[in-house]
């Protein structure tokens, strides 16, 4: 049986990227006492062999771990000792919560940016559609839903554990949230903040503000902060209670009983998927390190949470951005004014009206601004109309008298009522971003942009398993996106401080020759003999040994193998085909000159 080698290397990575600190994040979520817990470091190395191997499941996780003998050496664990049951690693992930993973991401991007791989003078957003681990079939009507569960569980009461006592939520505190939040846990198990339902944790006290800020300065920002929409701490989850005029999305009428979270979301072949969006703050700089990311349900359009992510940023990494580059989708007014009020130059498209009429255009007029006033292209004036005018935009109209005597108002309207301008309360903001698309800064972004963010969903879709989450509900799935991003990261951390040798094994031996080889010949490229695969003793990787030592000393495993550097005798060959151990004793792989 001959086994495929990875395209990653897990000695260099146990060299260059030392999982010591997560440790410090996971310390509040064990208790003092009880059975010996798998070491958080396993945890994370294992979240680490699932992204650079693609696998998409912990048990095929842990059969993977427990076949190869790199993996088994890069957790730490000797031949003989067994490995973490896959359930554990899931009650681990429900115990650690998004919380915990989200500062293992930050803790990456902290060395990416000790590494110099963070520019932070330009920051490009962008978001994709992923498909849930749902199907349509299990799509129903949420008032159906809804009371099939409060009938189920009206008859069970919610009892609450004491202060500083509670270890798990039980089977009737889930009954209240029945479709958001993690699952119920076992008991002995210490909760995280992390793992906590969305609408609990929305009811903690928020953290006190600074001791030397005003009553007033702070009852403000109380305030304000208590009627925002924070994205990044209700991890995605809208705000179900805002409507906007009549439109209505369709997922307040219908609900999936697989993935609650999960929306429609329309795919290019023209049908439909439940699915979510992921979204990427990336740096301007060459390593294209990501900076943040979410995951929100796909009925979530990427200029609401940007902001959010935006300014976690900022302030979290200490960056001074210049520029923010995306698509016309991020050109609101809010996202807007909000980036150019930081003095950052919003690199957004925005929508050219003028060109989708035959008529005058509104930039076909001219505004006084001390005056309040728009000067028609004859010269009339149109002048503000308070009754028609709304709280983001002001109405600006010219009397019918002149409009209907004017030569050109073929050219301007067909109403008998005059012509009609509005005006948004932001207009200077926006005829500043405006004047931007004409600079050559804009569009070097714009081309950058096409070339920034897409690779990196490609490289997520098509190694990393970012086509379809294999987790769900919210909470998980931000906590496989946090995952995935991390790894993304890591990937160019490693390469800037050194993958090791190439190809893998990094660090391998030698190839021993085809039994029936004569002491002088060679093997061929086209010789029939080549499809013959010659064993390649890869388990010097975990014996720590180099090309050139002749013998390998023990390390983690008790055998003791010798190297023969060069091109082996027929003697040779044959003895070293015939002693070595099994594949199940060491690892083999196929290696062609």
């Amino acid at each position: 049986m001959i086994t495929s080698i990875a395209t990653w290397s897990a000695p260099s990575t146990e060299r260059t990227f030392d999982l010591a600190f997560v440790r410090g994040f996971v310390q509040e979520t064990y208790a003092g006492g009880g059975r010996p817990s798998i070491d958080p470091i396993v945890f994370f190395k294992l979240q680490l062999v699932m992204f650079f191997e693609g696998i998409r499941s912990e048990r095929q996780l842990m059969r993977h771990a427990a076949d190869r003998l790199s993996v088994r050496w890069y957790l730490g664990y000797d031949l003989g000792e067994p490995l973490p049951d896959h359930s554990s690693l899931t009650r681990i992930r429900t115990r650690y919560g998004v919380e915990v993973l989200r500062r293992f991401f930050d803790a990456v991007v902290d060395q990416c940016q000790q590494a110099g791989l963070v520019w932070g003078k330009e920051l490009y957003s962008d978001a994709t559609k992923v498909q849930a681990n749902a199907s349509l079939d299990s799509v129903k009507p949420r008032f159906a839903v809804e009371a099939h569960l409060a009938a189920l569980f009206s008859s069970e009461t919610v009892e609450k554990p004491a202060p500083g006592l509670e270890v798990g939520h039980s089977d009737s505190a889930s009954a209240d949230h029945p479709l958001i939040g993690p699952p119920d846990m076992p008991s002995g198990e210490v909760s995280s903040p992390g793992e906590q339902p969305a609408e609990k944790a929305s009811s903690l006290p928020p953290r006190q503000l600074h001791p030397s800020l005003e009553n007033t300065t702070r009852e403000e920002l109380a305030r304000t902060n208590g009627e925002r929409h924070d994205w990044i701490e209700r991890l995605g989850e809208p705000d179900r209670a805002v409507i906007r005029g009549t439109y209505r999305r369709m997922s307040d009428f219908q609900v999936s009983t697989t993935d609650p979270d999960a929306t429609l979301m329309s795919t290019k072949g023209g049908g439909s998927h439940l699915g979510y969006h992921t979204h990427y703050i990336v740096d301007g700089g060459k390593a294209r390190i990501i900076l943040s990311t979410l995951v929100t349900p796909s009925d979530v359009m990427e200029n609401q949470p940007v902001l959010d992510l935006l300014w976690r940023v900022r302030f979290r990494w200490k960056l001074r951005p210049r520029q923010f580059t995306g698509d016309t989708t991020y050109g609101t007014a809010e996202n807007i004014v909000a980036l150019e009020e930081q003095h950052i130059r919003a690199y957004v498209p925005l929508p050219d009206f003028d060109q989708r009429t035959d008529f005058f255009g509104q930039r076909d007029f001219q505004y006084d601004a001390q005056r309040d006033v728009y000067l028609c292209p004859n010269g009339a004036e149109l002048h503000h109309s308070p009754s028609g005018s709304t709280e983001h935009y002001k109405l600006y109209w010219a009397k019918a008298k002149t409009c209907n005597a004017c030569p050109l108002k073929a050219q301007c309207t067909t109403s008998s009522r005059g012509r009609r301008l509005s005006r948004h309360v932001d207009e200077e903001y926006l005829e500043r971003v405006r004047a931007y698309h004409t600079t050559e800064r804009y569009k070097k972004a714009m081309r950058k942009r096409s070339v920034w963010v897409e690779p990196l969903f490609a490289e997520g879709k098509d190694w990393h398993g970012m086509r379809r989450f294999r987790l769900r509900q919210l909470w998980r799935v931000n906590c496989e996106a946090l995952m995935r991003a991390a790894g993304q990261n890591l990937k160019r951390l490693l390469k800037k401080r050194g993958w090791g040798r190439r190809p893998l094994p990094a660090e391998a031996v030698c190839a021993a020759s085809h039994p029936d080889w004569e002491d002088d010949e060679q093997p061929m490229e086209h010789a029939a003999r080549r499809t013959w695969a010659r064993n390649l003793i890869a388990s010097m990787v975990s014996l720590g040994s180099i090309w050139g030592m002749r013998h390998a000393e023990t390390g983690t495993f008790a055998h003791a193998v010798v190297v023969h550097v060069g091109a082996p005798s027929c003697a040779d060959a044959h003895t070293l085909t015939e002693t070595s151990p099994r594949p199940t004793d060491i690892y083999l792989s196929y290696l062609l000159d």
